[in-house]
């Protein structure tokens, strides 16, 4: 890994936490709080603290059945917010599936783009990667949300993941990005029910052995709604997901994924600071590492 590459994402020894800013009105868990730059701000300053070793600031929200906003929407939510943060000396990842929005981001000061589309939502994402040289998430995704539980049909969740993910690894690779800048992400949530989830999360080991690092984003999902819902079968609403959340974490670390996305920072670091001591088999009093 290059020393642009090491700096931009953190490797401490330990499972990286990658705290989430949404700058949306229509995130499906903490739609419209953070809107404002200034809430913004506060709130990832808030993560950084406890922390986060990640900021990562999306403006446009992709829960089940959302509509998309224009380029230059995403761009006015996004970009003051990513120039301040990394101003401040944040690491900030951009979570788009847009090319422009991308590059824009990275100008100001973001270290990772995160693409929920795998680079399929827009060709020039794969361009932006490669030039910038910055490290790139490409998750698993089959469509946009709108559409995306209609493509939730597999015969083997995991080798058919597994195998697109491995055709945007080669597109990517084809447009000159580097093998050390692809991270990659099974995409729990997005064209999958809840069967699928697990299932993907019972793998991790599979897409680890593709050769890249994994990030896992399960924080607040559906599937976690759906597994603890109450005797009338109604799920469990995303604010009381968080023990949920921060367990799949440990599990994550434990399985060796590079990083988890999360809402709740401190439930999660924890989480997976108990799972290193696990697996070395002794605690550290002195804080952990975090990357720069």
């Amino acid at each position: 890994m290059t020393a642009r590459h090491q700096s931009a994402l953190p490797q401490l020894g330990r499972c990286a936490v990658m705290g989430i800013l949404n700058v949306t009105p229509d995130s499906f868990s903490d739609g419209g709080r953070y809107l404002s730059r200034e809430d913004a701000l506060a709130h990832a300053h808030a993560m950084w603290r406890r922390g986060a070793d990640v900021i990562d600031v999306g403006g446009e929200s992709t829960r089940p059945g959302s509509e998309r906003v224009d380029a230059d929407k995403e761009l006015r939510r996004v970009l003051p917010v990513v120039n301040a943060l990394a101003a401040d000396g944040l690491v900030v990842s951009v979570d788009t599936t847009r090319a422009s929005v991308a590059s824009a981001a990275v100008e100001a000061g973001a270290r990772i783009i995160n693409d929920v589309s795998g680079g399929l939502a827009d060709p020039g994402m794969a361009e932006v990667a490669a030039e910038t040289g910055v490290p790139w998430v490409l998750m698993h995704w089959r469509g946009h949300s709108k559409d995306m539980n209609a493509l939730a049909e597999y015969k083997d969740v995991v080798v058919e993941v597994r195998d697109e993910l491995s055709r945007c690894v080669d597109n990517a690779l084809a447009a000159g990005v580097s093998e050390d800048a692809i991270v990659l992400d099974p995409g729990l949530g997005f064209a999958k029910r809840a069967e699928h989830d697990w299932a993907l999360l019972h793998s991790i080991d599979v897409f680890r052995a593709m050769g890249f690092p994994v990030l896992v984003g399960a924080s607040r999902k559906r599937f976690l709604g759906r597994l603890l819902a109450d005797q009338s079968g109604q799920p469990r609403p995303p604010a009381g997901r968080e023990v949920a959340t921060a367990a799949v974490s440990a599990l994550a670390a434990e399985a060796g994924a590079w990083g988890v996305r999360v809402h709740d920072v401190g439930a999660s670091l924890d989480a997976v600071l108990v799972a290193s001591a696990w697996r070395s088999g002794y605690g550290s009093t002195a804080e952990p590492a975090r990357a720069r």
